[in-house]
């Protein structure tokens, strides 16, 4: 007997700061010498020794059956070049080992802007149509280490998604 595998779409929105708050932040430009404030990356990395690097990755498709979730800190993804790419993402909830299937969403990330991901926050990605994409990453230097926790539907569901 065998199972069969499902693929769920998943519409990708383009992101806002009202539209991605359940998940991070969206951080756009502003002008020098503003004051801190809510427009501002609200950053969580006193677990660790920070991260600041530019990962380059390959075209990858848009489909996915794995996410994952850092909850020692939070992390910031942004491209390089004003490359657009995608990403899927579901609420921190601590009280639950595997995301929430009803929550997952997914959003696309103009390339002049960056994301901060809240403590917990699923995601998937980034992924693009672009050959490569080089993304600066704010994370802790061991967060891939030690705090690097993968949910697999294919596993769990026999489900896997695409943005569309």
């Amino acid at each position: 007997m065998t199972t069969s595998q499902t693929v769920q779409q998943l519409q990708a929105e383009w992101v806002t700061p009202e539209s991605f708050q359940r998940f991070g932040q969206v951080i756009f430009a502003s002008s020098d010498g503003k004051a801190f404030d809510e427009k501002d990356a609200s950053l969580n990395l006193q677990n660790g020794i920070p991260r600041f690097y530019i990962m380059r990755l390959q075209k990858k498709g848009r489909k996915f059956h794995k996410i994952t979730r850092h909850q020692q800190c939070t992390q910031c993804l942004g491209s390089l070049e004003g490359k657009d790419w995608l990403i899927a993402v579901c609420p921190p909830d601590n009280n639950l080992n595997e995301p929430a299937l009803s929550e997952i969403a997914a959003f696309r990330i103009p390339g002049n802007c960056f994301i901060n991901l809240h403590q917990g926050t699923w995601h998937a990605g980034p992924y693009f149509e672009h050959e490569f994409v080089d993304f600066y990453n704010l994370e802790l230097a061991d967060t891939n280490v030690v705090d690097h926790f993968t949910h697999d539907f294919l596993k769990s569901h026999q489900l896997e998604f695409e943005m569309l």
